[in-house]
């Protein structure tokens, strides 16, 4: 079955939609520049912002109780949006240094917050500059006190993107995404340690390291309930182009489906049966596809 992709909202002036997240009834997700959180509703079609002022706002994740939490790039910081309005930061440094543009998160049924900071340039300001010396996967603890330690588990990351965690809490997939042509586009699966500390990863899938052409890696990723990661990846300068890719997890892949944007940022499942796939992209669109496919999250 090929997925046929319907536009829901047309690029505006400025661009990046990404960080799509289902709630039980409505989608959400981020308009980057725009500074906003936008909602879908399945049942009327009607798409408005529910949140301003985000500051560059990249992925979102809910957590176990509802709690949504986001990569607020501008920022250089971790937030929780509660329902109050308030914007509370989790985490904007590492060892006392501020950190990158956190992008993408995954946070587990403990409550730890696993996130990517890479280095975006588009999303920060001119004038800002890097303090923290690596693009790695960190990892917010959370305290008895309502604080969280922030804490390096990544070691051999040179520009992490998407981030899952599977659904046995075992693995954590990581996409190894920088454009760097010597460096290896990679989907990455690393055992997660009792102590919350990374095992040796797996090397799932490889886009190579290509001297003619670099291809597109993985940016966002989700999973379907049989645990399969549902990835966007490609992209129009070469390659078999912009496409969701499914992937065994294993890494066999197991469907190819063209997405109608040059760049698909991020992707995930929602609707009452959660068959219908949601993709973002740079250029600023909001799509639907009807699978046949069941997704999976932790919440709702």
């Amino acid at each position: 079955m090929q997925w046929k992709f319907e536009l829901l909202m047309k690029p505006r002036d400025v661009p990046i939609t990404e960080g799509p997240v289902w709630n039980g009834e409505h989608l959400l997700f981020t308009h980057i520049h725009a500074n906003a959180i936008m909602q879908y509703d399945p049942k009327t079609g009607a798409i408005v912002e529910v949140r301003k002022g985000t500051n560059r706002t990249n992925g979102l994740c809910y957590d176990a109780d509802g709690r949504l939490f986001g990569c607020c790039s501008g920022g250089r910081s971790i937030l929780r949006f509660d329902p109050d309005g308030k914007n509370t930061v989790i985490t904007d440094r590492l060892d006392g240094k501020r950190l990158n543009t956190p992008n993408d998160l995954a946070v587990d049924r403990k409550g730890r917050i696993w996130f990517t900071n890479p280095v975006n340039s588009g999303n920060w300001d001119k004038d800002s500059k890097m303090e923290v010396d690596h693009q790695s996967v960190l990892r917010c603890d959370p305290q008895k006190d309502g604080t969280y330690t922030t804490t390096r588990v990544t070691f051999d990351t040179t520009q992490p993107n998407g981030i899952l965690i599977s659904q046995d809490q075992n693995t954590l997939y990581v996409a190894e995404s920088g454009y760097k042509k010597e460096i290896p586009r990679e989907l990455r699966a690393y055992p997660i340690k009792e102590d919350g500390s990374l095992g040796a990863y797996t090397t799932l899938f490889t886009w190579g390291a290509d001297h003619k052409g670099v291809h597109r890696g993985i940016d966002g990723m989700c999973l379907d309930i049989d645990g399969n990661i549902v990835a966007t990846n490609g992209w129009e300068e070469s390659g078999p182009g912009p496409l969701i890719t499914v992937f065994s997890p294993t890494g066999r892949v197991l469907e190819t489906h063209v997405v109608p944007a040059i760049r698909p940022t991020n992707c995930c499942f929602g609707g009452p049966d959660m068959t219908t796939l949601f993709v973002t992209s740079t250029q600023g669109h909001f799509f639907k596809a009807e699978t046949n496919r069941v997704g999976w999250a932790m919440y709702p």
